[in-house]
């Protein structure tokens, strides 16, 4: 259950309520008006609570669970426990999300204007309702979308525009962006730093090029804590609508990631990478540079990325190579590496 502390519970909810919000289908209409408290999980919930169940894994604790409504898949209800009214959804995770949503609304907090010790330079641009907390440090040319949220000791450099309804975590540093509405970023998060960049004379050494491009973020995306977006060397960077960005991820200059990708932690992007629309790539993969991932594809966790992936693949390994064919690989190595049975 969640704690009180930090979050806020705006329950309780009909099974009607919470099936017209979610989607889904009450199995029971006649159980219409109970009254639901709160989530939980399978194994937690009890009476009043409702849960969900997106995996089979959790099958026998779906079967054992107190709770009082689930939501599940339809394959799923005649699995249902006695007592146990069915939210059925072809989604249940995403019916759940919403359920969930009902219960602890994600939105922005009521503003508290401007703290005291915030640095807000005279030209910057600051909408309505907006909160800037201690520390905080806001240079000439800022543009600040309404209902925003920027958290204690962010600093937010010359000319970066923020589009309504964002929030900016602390510890957070931007410069030379754009950011779209209802963007997200996460603690320690460092957007339009300088890409890595830099000509190589062998006898002289190296010399800087200048990063002239910047970090465009669309709208609705989400950057993870302690992920770092560099900015463009000429080209921008370019971060598209919806796109979801764990944590501990590394962007290099000059990438551009389409809309509605994911991209799990510690994931390293070389420059000038791109990333078509809904693109998966699972945590500690990495790519080589000038590189396409194709529309769907899906990258393994700890996969390296050394040529172009076709639209729709699945890969893993490093090289990375078709899923299948990675695991007929380590199928057959096991194979030659196992002593036989006398």
């Amino acid at each position: 259950m969640a704690d009180i502390r930090f979050f806020n519970n705006k329950g309780p909810f009909s099974l009607e309520e919470l099936a017209q919000c979610s989607g889904a289908t009450l199995q029971e209409p006649a159980k219409a008006a109970i009254q639901i408290n709160n989530v939980a999980t399978l194994d937690t919930a009890g009476e009043q609570d409702i849960s969900f169940l997106d995996n089979r894994k959790y099958l026998e604790q779906f079967k054992q669970t107190k709770a009082t409504a689930c939501i599940i898949h339809p394959k799923m209800i005649e699995f249902a426990p006695p007592g146990t009214t069915c939210l059925v959804s072809p989604l249940p995770y995403k019916a759940y999300a919403l359920v969930a949503q009902a219960f602890y609304p994600v939105s922005i907090e009521p503003a508290a204007g401007i703290a005291a010790t915030a640095v807000v330079d005279p030209g910057a641009s600051i909408g309505d309702n907006c909160q800037i907390d201690a520390g905080v440090v806001i240079e000439a040319q800022v543009e600040i979308g309404a209902n925003c949220q920027i958290r204690a000791n962010t600093v937010l450099k010359q000319g970066v525009v923020l589009g309504d309804n964002c929030l900016v975590g602390s510890n957070v540093t931007l410069s030379h962006c754009l950011l779209g509405n209802r963007v997200v970023i996460y603690p320690g998060v460092q957007i339009g730093q300088r890409g890595f960049g830099f000509a190589i004379d062998p006898a002289a050494g190296f010399f800087t090029v200048p990063q002239l491009g910047r970090v465009i973020i669309g709208d609705d995306v989400e950057v993870g804590a302690n992920s770092t977006i560099d900015r463009g060397a000429g080209p921008d960077t370019i971060i598209g609508n919806g796109t979801r960005i764990d944590n501990l991820v590394q962007i290099g200059h000059n990438v551009e990631v389409g809309k509605y990708c994911v991209i799990v932690a510690q994931t390293g992007l070389a420059g000038s990478t791109t990333l078509e629309d809904f693109v998966m790539m699972g945590g500690q993969s990495g790519t080589a540079g000038h590189l396409t991932i194709g529309t769907g594809a899906k990258i393994a966790g700890q996969s390296g990325i050394m040529r172009t992936i076709e639209p729709g693949a699945e890969v893993m390994g490093t090289p990375a190579m078709p899923i299948k064919q990675f695991f007929k690989q380590v199928a057959t190595l096991k194979k030659m590496t196992t002593k036989r049975k006398k």
